[in-house]
């Protein structure tokens, strides 16, 4: 049995005859933060799609905690204690931040539909722990005031925070962040790094991050795992001061070596 939390084995994905991910291994472990770059159309969506049921791997094993979950749906992932958020947010905008996040709660439900319509005490209560574990996530990604704003009219940056904030309602094991730094500027992803580096550290989360800002996956994943990825296939793995100086991601990926990255 493998002691990774998740496990790709040999995985591929074809669509046609088109590759989009051809025998890629990756494997991260409890705690870990783990990183993934690339160049557009590299694969790392197809990745995640495959982590959350969202697309069959087409060859190849996945493994959560030593279990195949190879055509679970995400529901099913979900209360297994895979969550993920998206390079497009997908927030409830009319819901408010408060009800964004208790939806993620209530994704794992804690008492019946009757003991919810007859309220309960075992029903009340839980609704209470409920209440304080949502303002506990919005307090630690910066919301907590805003906690009755509609989604909507949060400002993007504070839209990704909620985001992260629902993900984290699950109470996942693993979570996976597909470029939550997109249309970022520069302050509001030094705000995020500390952010996700504050929700890796308190929650203790596994954390798998798909980003395109090298700043955000250097400051993240310092002294872990770096995949880098290109046209469907792992062109290396390592520590982010391995992988930018590697002559073929400089090629692939990072194109002239930029004095900022050193």
């Amino acid at each position: 049995m493998s002691d990774h939390i998740l496990d790709l084995q040999n995985v591929t994905v074809q669509f046609g005859g088109l590759r989009a991910v051809n025998d890629v291994s990756i494997y991260i472990d409890p705690g870990e933060f783990v990183g993934i770059i690339g160049p557009n159309g590299a694969g790392k969506t197809t990745i995640f799609n495959l982590i959350t049921g969202s697309i069959p791997p087409t060859e190849g094993k996945i493994l959560f905690k030593g279990q195949s979950i190879a055509g679970k749906r995400s529901d099913q992932l979900c209360h297994l204690g895979i969550s993920r958020t998206f390079q497009n947010i997908r927030l409830f905008p009319e819901m408010t931040a408060y009800e964004n996040v208790a939806l993620g709660l209530h994704a794992r439900p804690q008492y019946s539909l009757i003991e919810a319509f007859v309220r309960t005490p075992a029903a009340v209560r839980t609704e209470e722990q409920s209440s304080i574990a949502v303002y506990e996530l919005l307090d630690m990604v910066g919301l907590k005031s805003l906690a009755l704003e509609r989604a909507n009219s949060l400002p993007y940056g504070l839209q990704r925070r909620l985001e992260l904030a629902r993900a984290m309602a699950t109470s996942p094991e693993l979570l996976l962040l597909d470029e939550p730094a997109a249309g970022m500027n520069e302050d509001e992803c030094d705000d995020l790094i500390r952010t996700i580096r504050n929700i890796h550290t308190e929650m203790g989360y596994a954390i798998m991050l798909i980003e395109h800002h090298m700043n955000v996956v250097m400051e993240l994943c310092e002294g872990s795992r770096l995949y880098v990825l290109n046209l469907g296939q792992i062109l290396t793995a390592g520590t982010p001061q391995e992988v930018q100086g590697n002559p073929h991601v400089i090629k692939a990926y990072l194109g002239e070596k930029d004095e900022s990255y050193v």
